[in-house]
């Protein structure tokens, strides 16, 4: 199990390598630059009765996550027809360069409440941006001056809720799933040119974004599709093993996680499970370490830290939990109605929730109880974007604004 754990963390370190400019403040993809949720933000010894608001910038609609490098922030969004590419200076907002195309979008009814902006987090390495649009486009920039430098159009049949999986970068190669639930393929592109290096397709794509694992010696892109979850070599695409996986709501929108050796699987009305992934004579198989029904997440993410998963189920209308991740038990649940959504992120051992409503939840790593410190008010209108914190300072995208609240 050591061995196990000392990939997992090589795994990360590399992931975080291939961003050649990124510093350990900087937040340069989905989830931050581990794509766990984790944040080098600076806790305070105790929490002011405010937070600071800095500016406030109007940026366009989407639920893509501020991207953090340097001094700049890069935000993905929809500003009318258009889906448009932006750097903003970090510390005040001013634009730095924009850059757009022509994205016609006819919105599916049923997400009529998600808005039209794009939904997945760009990705920041080795000086590029990659960007995937809601009707599947998909572009790499130049991240310093804001030149297209590829792009590949989206397909003729999209996915139910519209495209939100974030790419995975790993070395000279960019990972996502591309086209509907009929048509496309996980595809490895080449970050330069953005042509073709493998391509997987033996199911559609779900809305949860891909993770890069190192199982058995082998890397693994291990990722949620359309009825299964899986895991395929990071190499050449080939399927190494598959679990049948669908939601009540065919909205799996989870990031995969790992603890230790074992895999965590959750999605709505599955519960939570872990499970060890083996190479054997016979091929790659998965055994069940331990399940619990007693909370189940719902596009909600959640994070580990010390052994234990914080989250937001959708069970009973919205309720935190804790859950001890090497036997899988619930260690406490909060009082429900909570939140109907919650972007779950931390520092050490402070645990931060955004709820959709606009309040900012901060938690203290209890075992024992839950256990809130403060609540902020921090936006004037929904909050589905992932916020992005970065030292001191915090980003946090509602409907179309951008905003920059610190903690002196």
């Amino acid at each position: 199990m050591k061995n196990m754990r000392t990939r997992a963390i090589v795994a990360a370190a590399a992931m975080m390598a291939c961003s050649a400019a990124v510093t350990a403040q900087d937040w340069p993809q989905w989830r931050g630059a581990a794509r766990d949720g984790v944040a080098a933000f600076d806790v305070p010894a105790s929490w002011p009765d405010a937070l600071q608001r800095q500016w406030s910038v109007d940026i366009g609609l989407g639920y893509a996550s501020p991207v953090v490098v340097g001094d700049r922030i890069y935000m993905f969004t929809r500003q009318g027809g258009d889906e448009v590419m932006a750097a903003l200076d970090a510390a005040s907002g001013d634009e730095i360069w924009r850059t757009a195309y022509p994205a016609p979008f006819t919105m599916n009814p049923a997400t009529a409440p998600h808005r039209e902006g794009p939904k997945a987090t760009p990705t920041y390495a080795g000086g590029r941006l990659f960007a995937h649009g809601i009707t599947g486009i998909f572009t790499a920039y130049d991240a310093e001056s804001g030149r297209q430098l590829w792009q590949v159009p989206g397909r003729d049949v999209e996915p139910l809720y519209h495209t939100s999986q974030s790419p995975i970068v790993d070395g000279d190669l960019v990972i996502l799933h591309v086209g509907g639930h009929d048509d496309g393929a996980l595809t490895a592109f080449d970050v330069a040119d953005g042509s073709v290096r493998w391509s997987w397709d033996g199911d559609g794509p779900a809305y949860g974004s891909p993770m890069i694992f190192e199982v058995g010696g082998t890397r693994q892109v291990v990722v949620f599709v359309q009825e299964q979850f899986v895991g395929v070599s990071l190499e050449t695409g080939a399927l190494l093993w598959s679990r049948p996986f669908t939601t009540r709501s065919t909205t799996t929108s989870q990031t995969p996680l790992m603890h230790g050796d074992m895999v965590i699987q959750n999605g709505r009305g599955n519960g939570v499970t872990a499970f060890r992934v083996t190479e054997g004579a016979g091929g790659w198989t998965t055994e069940d370490v331990w399940h619990t029904d007693e909370v189940s997440l719902h596009m909600v993410n959640p994070v580990a830290h010390d052994g234990v998963l914080y989250g937001l189920s959708h069970l009973n209308s919205g309720q935190y939990f804790a859950l001890d991740l090497d036997t899988g038990e619930v260690l406490w649940t909060s009082n429900p109605r909570q939140a109907d959504h919650a972007s779950i992120q931390r520092a050490g051992g402070t645990i931060f929730s955004l709820e959709d409503d606009a309040e900012l939840l901060v938690l203290e790593h209890d075992r024992g109880a839950f256990n809130p410190l403060r609540r902020y008010e921090v936006a004037d209108s929904e909050t589905w974007t992932q916020p992005t914190f970065s030292g001191n300072r915090i980003y946090v995208k509602d409907i179309s604004t951008l905003t920059l609240w610190t903690v002196e």
